[in-house]
């Protein structure tokens, strides 16, 4: 079946991809980061936006709310439809390691099997997540966050619903890049003390229209003194200073906070 993702990223033309975006990565403003658009097949991406739950699904979906933002996750697969499951595993596979390894030049990555922070995510009307930068240390597999990949689903999204991904300067005095999420779609940045990301503004899409993301991230057993520093929880930024807000109502370090 061709929307089936398995063994999708065994097409040799992602590790084509790779070599000829992983300069454009490096020398991103702010901070490293791509844009891929038309990422997997068109039949399959679709297929995945149709298998998505939908945004009602109180077997599916778990609620995060508070002040620093609202929106539904699910981390853990086996409460996740077929296709999605299998798309999951296909980000954590071994040629799409390699892939994100050639693309952004970190070695040694290693997946997260636990999809902790991570997994499924949906938005709707007036959620928000506001502008931070990222939990780094998984407390489970022992490992230093370094690199998130974000795929999304949302067919014929409208600009006026806004639900871009901002990524702000270092000063966070403004945001350089506003990121549409499109079908097909998928961002890949660097994490480090200072790569500010959210989309602060309350979305407005209509009553059953969902911003859905697959949310991926990858580690390494050691840091770069340059980008990390001892591991935190989530840091959500203030736009008018520097002031740092620890986000509350998690369970492991970062359990339920996440990024898209």
């Amino acid at each position: 079946m061709k929307a089936d993702p398995s063994f999708v990223f065994d097409d040799s033309r992602y590790a084509r991809l790779a070599i000829k975006c992983r300069e454009q990565y490096g020398n991103a403003d702010p901070f490293p980061h791509i844009v891929l658009d038309d990422f997997l097949p068109d039949a399959m991406a679709r297929a995945l936006a149709a298998d998505f739950p939908e945004p009602d699904s109180k077997k599916t979906w778990v609620e995060c709310k508070h002040e620093n933002a609202t929106k539904h996750y699910q981390h853990d697969e086996t409460k996740l439809p077929p296709l999605i499951r299998k798309m999951l595993r296909e980000f954590n596979s071994r040629n799409f390691v390699l892939f994100i390894e050639t693309l952004t030049g970190i070695p040694n990555l290693i997946p997260d099997p636990y999809f902790t922070g991570g997994g499924a995510h949906s938005s709707s009307g007036g959620d928000f997540l506001k502008i931070h930068a990222d939990f780094n240390w998984h407390d489970k597999l022992l490992l230093h966050r370094r690199v998130n990949a974000l795929f999304y689903l949302n067919e014929d999204w409208r600009e006026e619903w806004g639900g871009h991904l901002e990524l702000w300067d270092s000063e966070m005095t403004s945001a350089v890049q506003h990121i549409s999420p499109d079908l097909n779609r998928l961002v890949v940045f660097s994490t480090s003390e200072h790569s500010h990301h959210g989309h602060p503004h309350p979305l407005q899409s209509p009553t059953g229209v969902n911003r859905k993301t697959l949310n991926l991230y990858y580690y390494t057993r050691f840091w770069d003194d340059r980008e990390m520093s001892e591991p935190h929880f989530t840091q959500y930024k203030s736009q008018s200073s520097f002031a740092i807000e620890l986000g509350q109502n998690y369970g492991a370090l970062g359990e339920q906070d996440s990024d898209d």
